[in-house]
């Protein structure tokens, strides 16, 4: 029997929407190897958190709580989750392929001697080792790899598997000690300054409306804000219209970008290059808006638009509130 740990991350104290597709990536392994599903919460102040984890199909809850954990950093978060992986045995532990996911999963890999592949959009065993599929080369091309250390972990792209349904558990909670001072740890957190309007993480998000330089200023983003506001998605922009400074780099897409994988992604007035591609090559459907006709966005597109941004995004929009009602 092998365990499958689960770190669950947690931002300003909500439990993010990637582990409940951790939790389902967790239960398929575990089907293989027997074991159980095991979840990590490390913070201060758990109580909700654990509430909120007993919701979802998990034999055991280890909560490692401390002050000096209360705002996240690698050393101490690295710490109590090598805390956790005593007392759990995993053989395999997953992440989200977050910002905080990759930090962690990084420095705590190199503390335990495990293996790690990052950013994988499939996981399976084989023989009894973890096996996972990831693109590489700025995904042009798919490698499928086989771990072979004692402890093996993977970091996950948000929105490859499906939510695990919050049907209920009755998972044991266990306390993890985690012996540790504030003045510890080397690097502090200041301040945490979130998303104007508190955006939902574009990483996350399932529906990304995202736009280029054509949109010609910051305030002309407001056309695919109510757009995306129609839909329940996000914005989110190519590297030319950020380095003109219409918007933040906090919703860039591509190669020095985020990586998002939604299950639709409109690129309006993105021409398509392949710095932009790599960020959303992968979502499930594309939707392309340009004037011009040969701009590469539409060799990748699943629908294609061709025509003024400034009169098709305003008709997107008038359509769909019609009828979403």
């Amino acid at each position: 029997m092998s365990n499958i740990l689960v770190y669950a991350e947690i931002r300003d104290g909500v439990f993010k929407g990637i582990n409940a597709e951790l939790i389902t990536a967790a239960n398929s392994l575990a089907q293989s190897t027997g074991g159980e599903v095991h979840v990590a919460l490390i913070g201060n102040g758990l109580d909700a958190l654990v509430e909120e984890a007993k919701k979802y199909p998990v034999a055991k809850i280890y909560k490692a709580s401390n002050p000096a954990l209360a705002a996240y950093s690698s050393q101490g978060y690295t710490a109590a989750l090598e805390a956790v992986v005593g007392r759990s045995s995993p053989k395999v532990v997953l992440f989200g392929a977050t910002g905080m996911g990759k930090d962690l999963s990084a420095r705590t890999a190199a503390r335990l001697g495990a293996s790690l592949f990052t950013d994988c959009t499939e996981l399976s065993l084989e023989g009894g080792n973890l096996k996972a599929v990831r693109p590489v080369f700025s995904g042009k091309v798919y490698s499928t790899v086989v771990a072979k250390a004692d402890i093996q972990m993977a970091s996950v792209r948000p929105n490859v598997y499906a939510p695990a349904e919050g049907a209920g558990s009755s998972a044991e909670v266990v306390d993890v000690s985690v012996d540790l001072a504030a003045d510890a740890i080397k690097g502090k957190v200041k301040e945490t300054v979130s998303l104007a309007g508190g955006s939902k993480d574009i990483t996350e998000s399932e529906i990304i409306v995202a736009g280029g330089r054509a949109l010609k200023s910051g305030d002309n983003f407001k056309i695919l804000q109510d757009l995306a506001d129609t839909l329940g998605g996000t914005v989110g922009a190519s590297r030319a219209a950020v380095d003109a400074g219409y918007v933040s780099h906090s919703i860039q897409i591509g190669q020095t970008g985020k990586v998002v994988n939604p299950k639709l992604y409109f690129a309006v007035g993105i021409s398509g290059a392949i710095q932009h591609l790599v960020g959303m090559r992968t979502a499930k459907v594309i939707v392309a808006i340009n004037k011009d006709e040969n701009a590469p966005i539409f060799q990748k597109a699943d629908y294609g638009i061709v025509g003024d941004l400034f009169e098709v995004v305003p008709k997107l929009n008038d359509e769909f509130k019609a009828l979403l009602g």
